[in-house]
């Protein structure tokens, strides 16, 4: 098995793409002054064949400058459509992912290289926070309709057009009679509900359970996070086959998604009476889309494959 370095040490965004380099490669650490600032922060910096790369999962802030200049390839999760700086040359985009529990992968990788490079009690909360995510799993979970639906989300201070739209599918979900609802907004910490009392949880759901819930869904919901970023349950969702209602991405993917194949688009929220009315009327649809999702995620978005895309991006590997 050959070697990849890694030129920091990234904090738990970065764990899927941790995992896909070390299903292929014997992860090296290389400690790099020149990355040193970009510990436990959402970059991933690797170097293989002389050519040096970078993950940036961070939301759709812009390109770093001192990353740029020196990478071959800048990859971006959050390449946003409307956004000058992610029109440069070196940038590419990447398929969606979320994170992962790689908490013994990280020990190896990194050792005591991380007690030294990184304030202890940062470093036992990056730990906790790993330790917390779902473990990556390949199987696929049998197709399924019922008339389950979860659906939770955090109420975003800055972001009021988000809450609303979630709150509009809540609402879409529960006046529904067919529908059997969990879920809800999480209760900020600042006690805050910003007019949304009528839809806070009734409890706390751990990552992994909800990781879990979200997974037998009968459909779900999907629409630009932070800034426009992409939501990690996009992945999630995909990953288990699961049938999405989406708004039009505000990040750029490799390979679009197709309305109807793999997901079913909306416009705006009085489309969401429509979408669920289309999935209880027309059973061999929602197959379509649930099926389709999971097709997309194994061509494009399992860990390997997307470690095959970097590659062949950075023409290190033909495709």
């Amino acid at each position: 098995m050959e070697t990849l370095e890694i030129l920091n040490i990234p904090n738990y965004y970065a764990s899927y793409y941790l995992y896909g380099f070390s299903r292929k490669f014997k992860l090296k650490y290389r400690f790099d002054a020149r990355f040193e600032r970009f510990n436990n922060r959402p970059f991933l910096v690797f170097q293989y064949k002389e050519k040096i790369g970078v993950i940036d999962n961070n939301d759709p802030h812009g390109v770093k400058p001192d990353l740029y200049d020196y990478v071959s390839d800048y990859f971006v999760t959050n390449k946003l459509k409307t956004h000058s700086s992610y029109n440069q040359e070196k940038i590419r985009p990447l398929f969606p992912h979320y994170p992962i529990n790689v908490v013994g992968l990280y020990l190896k990788t990194f050792g005591w290289n991380l007690p030294k490079r990184i304030p202890l009690k940062k470093l036992v909360h990056q730990l906790h926070i790993l330790r917390k995510r779902p473990t990556y799993t390949a199987a696929e979970k049998p197709y399924h309709f019922h008339n389950y639906v979860f659906f939770s989300a955090n109420l975003w201070k800055k972001e009021q057009e988000t809450n609303q739209i979630r709150a509009d599918f809540m609402q879409a979900c529960r006046s529904d009679e067919r529908i059997e609802f969990e879920g809800g907004f999480v209760k900020r910490g600042d006690g805050d509900s910003m007019g949304f009392e009528n839809f806070l949880c009734k409890k706390i759901y751990k990552p992994k359970v909800f990781s879990e819930l979200s997974s037998r869904t009968l459909l779900a919901l999907n629409n630009p996070a932070v800034l426009g970023a992409v939501s990690w349950r996009y992945a999630e969702y995909l990953t288990s086959g699961t049938f999405v209602i989406s708004f039009p991405e505000a990040i750029e993917f490799p390979v679009a998604l197709r309305h109807g194949v793999e997901v079913h688009y909306v416009q705006k929220t009085a489309d969401f009476k429509e979408a669920i009315e289309t999935v209880f009327s027309n059973p061999d649809y929602h197959r379509t889309i649930s099926e389709g999702a999971r097709t997309y995620f194994e061509k494009y978005c399992t860990p390997e494959a997307q470690t095959q895309y970097i590659l062949k991006m950075m023409g290190l590997i033909e495709g």
